[in-house]
């Protein structure tokens, strides 16, 4: 049964959040008593009850009950890895009701300090973090490590729960929008890496490679347009959704050149035209990030993400009014998995 739902297929995310925490309010004393009841049964009641909720927000949403930092318990609410869902998940903790002594909320799964000593589940078995160990491998100038995860009991796991178990037992290692900000590719594997390490060193490792990366980069690119035309780009490095997870408004801002070379790339007094147009561009105020550019036959696309609730959308439709080499052109549409820039993110 459906507690709030989407009418007429618009989005009506905001109105579905908002009638989550008014379910909240009135659920809150039930919730609470099975808190206090303590033990397995009471919180596999609890998750049995707010699971219709959750899934009233979207069906993709994963809900689980952990312990908290500050209060006794922690209510997530998290996109599961799904970057179609991230913006959803953040505007729900951020509408949330201030914590207290029992209850936190959060829109991903949180690092555990102690994650040592916890025991997950994994299709019918349960395993301890403590046990799971690590093949790391960091490629060469790459903002990720790759990691080989491998735990005695993998071996009586097929594939998808073992991948599932070393993804949960990550999350709880590291936390899960560290997971998808500085780890790359993850395989479950029933033997024990050479050089392996126990996973709880995981965080060592990344805060070092973090470290690497550490303010504002970018990389210049090369390549040719789909009908075999030079192209050059720009993009931020690393570039990744997670950090930005309420910029889910793309904006892609379309200038044509005047001054061209033989490959129809920016030459002249355009390279100055388009340089003054993007230094004026960062001093747009609000919520937004220049992901990319890429300029290719006598155009050049502005890659910018924002939060559709400021006022980013017409501050740049007006400075792209005031382009003199042509006739600009401002394209808006929802983008929560900045699929538009998927060959720029790393």
């Amino acid at each position: 049964m459906r507690l709030f739902g989407r009418k007429n297929g618009e989005d009506d995310s905001a109105e579905r959040i908002a009638e989550f925490w008014r379910w909240w309010e009135g659920a809150r004393p039930g919730l609470d008593a099975k808190v206090a009841a303590g033990g397995r049964d009471s919180l596999a009641s609890l998750a049995e009850t707010l699971a219709p909720a959750v899934s009233a927000l979207h069906s993709g949403l994963v809900c689980e009950v952990a312990p908290g930092r500050n209060a006794a318990h922690a209510l997530v609410v998290t996109a599961a890895g799904d970057a179609e869902l991230r913006s959803l998940a953040h505007r729900w903790a951020l509408a949330a009701p201030p914590a207290d002594l029992v209850w936190e909320f959060h829109p991903s799964r949180q690092a555990n300090p102690q994650a040592a000593d916890l025991t997950l589940r994994a299709g019918d078995y349960e395993f301890g973090v403590g046990k799971l160990v690590l093949g790391l491998r960091v490629p060469r100038g790459a903002p990720r490590v790759d990691v080989s995860a491998y735990h005695p009991i993998f071996s009586e796991l097929d594939d998808d729960t073992r991948l599932d178990a070393a993804l949960l037992a990550l999350d709880s290692v590291l936390g899960e929008d560290d997971v998808a900000r500085w780890v790359g590719e993850i395989t479950a594997v029933t033997f024990q890496p050479i050089d392996a390490v126990p996973a709880v060193h995981l965080p060592a490792v990344v805060a070092d490679l973090a470290s690497e990366f550490d303010g504002e980069q970018w990389v210049a690119l090369e390549g040719k347009t789909a009908r075999g035309r030079p192209l050059i780009a720009a993009a931020r490095f690393p570039l990744r959704p997670v950090d930005h997870p309420l910029y889910d408004q793309h904006l892609a801002v379309t200038l044509p050149y005047a001054g061209r070379d033989g490959d129809k790339l920016p030459t002249g007094a355009s390279v100055e035209a388009l340089r003054d147009f993007e230094e004026r561009l960062t001093r747009v105020a609000g919520d937004w990030v220049l992901a990319a550019h890429l300029s290719a036959e006598g155009h050049r696309i502005f890659h910018l993400y924002a939060d559709p609730a400021g006022e980013v959308r017409r501050q740049v439709e007006e400075l792209a009014a005031t382009w003199g080499e042509g006739k600009a052109r401002v394209d808006v549409a929802g983008d929560p998995a900045w699929s538009a820039v998927a060959a720029f993110i790393s």
